[in-house]
């Protein structure tokens, strides 16, 4: 197999990306265990079994690294072996796919008001990926060959990238329709709720694109492996994108918080104000004022309601 210059780079650049996105992640699991304590256990669990996956896949690309760089240095036909921690790398980059998408499937459950239609299509089409990524780790073990692999399972190892944008794609139209629908419902959040637009809009995008960069080199540069660098960081960026997801949550019912006051003493101000002329004018329009009065008064039910339109 003749092999791309750049082949190694790209293996050496994806897998020092793939590192710092690992302390990132780190950072994010500290934080979440310091800001949220109260957290349920079962999603302290998802944490801590989300990180122990990403060490590992950090630990494996690393050994794949020194398999390629190190322990068979100088034998260029390696690259086209494919080592044991390549493959199993792969499936953890499924599996932290997997549970980044099951927790945005849980969001689209909750904003839809309980709306399984909603929810299905995107763990559905999760499962599909796991599934897909899964036999392909197999089959690399199988075949040792990235060259057979690509012969045989070509269609597969597309097919398991494909699913994982289809569902990025999915889940951010969803979100973005979903809370469309509440700024309408609710105008006083209007700046958090696009707070949270512009947040699924940016988290969709980069693990979209990361996605279909990898699967783009994997289709197109079929004696290179460009597309493995961009595989080492994909999963990273979902597992990031996951705790980034959980440790929002203080700065946004922060938010939620100083939108809902603001609004109350807006309306406060504004029913003073209105008082204060139709005093004024109580001689010349009496019985007025009051009418007036409960006009300019905001209903403290829809407050309620507003408080809870974005609450997760």
């Amino acid at each position: 197999m003749q092999v791309d210059a750049g082949t190694y780079g790209a293996l050496l650049l994806g897998a020092l990306f793939a590192s710092g996105l690992s302390g990132v992640f780190g950072v994010q699991c500290l934080l979440y265990f310091k800001c949220y304590p109260t957290d349920k256990k079962a999603l302290k669990a998802l944490v801590v079994f989300a990180w122990g996956l990403e060490i590992t896949h950090t630990a494996l690309v690393w050994i794949s690294v020194w398999s390629y760089f190190v322990q068979h240095f100088g034998e260029v036909d390696y690259i086209d072996h494919i080592p044991t921690s390549i493959a199993l790398s792969v499936m953890l980059t499924a599996t932290l796919t997997f549970l980044a998408h099951c927790l945005f499937a849980h969001r689209i459950y909750y904003l839809s008001e309980h709306n399984w239609w909603l929810a299905m299509p995107v763990i559905v089409l999760a499962l599909g990926r796991l599934a897909a990524a899964s036999v392909s780790g197999a089959e690399m073990i199988h075949l040792r060959s990235f060259a057979r692999f690509r012969k045989q399972f070509l269609w597969l190892f597309s097919l398991g990238l494909s699913l994982s944008s289809a569902v990025d794609i999915l889940i951010t139209l969803s979100l973005f329709l979903l809370l469309r629908k509440s700024r309408r419902q609710s105008v006083k959040l209007n700046y958090l709720i696009d707070a949270l637009l512009l947040y699924t809009f940016e988290i969709g995008s980069l693990t979209s694109a990361a996605t279909v960069a990898s699967m783009l080199c994997w289709s197109t540069l079929d004696k290179s492996l460009v597309f493995l660098g961009f595989h080492f960081v994909i999963g990273k960026l979902y597992a990031n994108s996951l705790l980034a997801t959980l440790n929002s949550r203080r700065k946004l019912r922060k938010a939620r918080s100083t939108a809902f006051n603001d609004f109350v003493n807006f309306n406060v101000n504004q029913s003073a104000t209105v008082s204060a002329i139709q005093f004024q004018n109580s001689e010349n329009q009496p019985g007025e004022s009051d009418t007036r009065l409960a006009d300019s008064m905001s209903d403290p039910e829809a407050l309620k309601n507003g408080e809870n339109d974005t609450e997760e």
